[in-house]
């Protein structure tokens, strides 16, 4: 965690265009960063390109940060909108899966999973681009379907149906990916 008295000392560096504290700041931030941006870009260099484009907003845009709330929440959010402008300069679709890709049972809210972080992070990926944006923006940034909607330029319905089909995919996602583990331990205690 960030001591508050070193990341007044970063802001009020690089509002003077410190590159040396720019260069600071960016070494620690740089890897949970990434991370949110690998989210929603499936390939690793996409993620990084939208990384640095979003740490060169960071450092121009460092004026408006009023020091309400979080640095790394502010950090946070430019990421996610480069993302989303990246996203929207590649005409993300918001495509409709076809019913019988999708199983009809409910969502389970409280779902326990035996997949490792980057397992979750592939069925993540597996979702088409505009059912992972939404599930990002909702379930791991946690926007509103009315500030996705008009971040998106779509409507709420629209992000609460894309939402819904994207926790069935991924949901359908993990419970394949725990088979194929399944599976391949119980091949293991057969073989000896």
């Amino acid at each position: 965690m960030l001591h508050k008295k070193r990341e007044n000392k970063w802001i009020k560096a690089c509002k003077a265009q410190d590159r040396k504290v720019q260069r600071e700041v960016y070494e620690y931030f740089h890897r949970k960063m990434f991370f949110v941006c690998l989210r929603y870009m499936k390939q690793e260099e996409d993620a990084e390109e939208v990384m640095v484009n979003g740490f060169l907003r960071v450092f121009d845009k460092i004026t408006q940060f009023k020091n309400e709330g979080s640095f790394e929440g502010w950090i946070r959010k430019i990421m996610v909108n480069e993302c989303l402008t990246q996203l929207r300069k590649k005409k993300l679709l918001f495509v409709e899966v076809e019913a019988k890709h999708l199983s009809r049972r409910p969502v389970e809210n409280e779902a326990e999973s035996n997949l490792s972080i980057e397992e979750l992070l592939a069925c993540i990926h597996r979702l088409p681009e505009g059912y992972r944006t939404i599930f990002n923006l909702y379930a791991i940034e946690g926007y509103s379907h009315q500030e996705i909607a008009a971040q998106l330029g779509i409507s709420e319905g629209t992000s609460k149906s894309q939402l819904s089909r994207a926790r069935r995919l991924l949901q359908d996602y993990v419970e394949s990916q725990e088979n194929v583990q399944k599976n391949s331990k119980n091949g293991e205690a057969s073989y000896r």
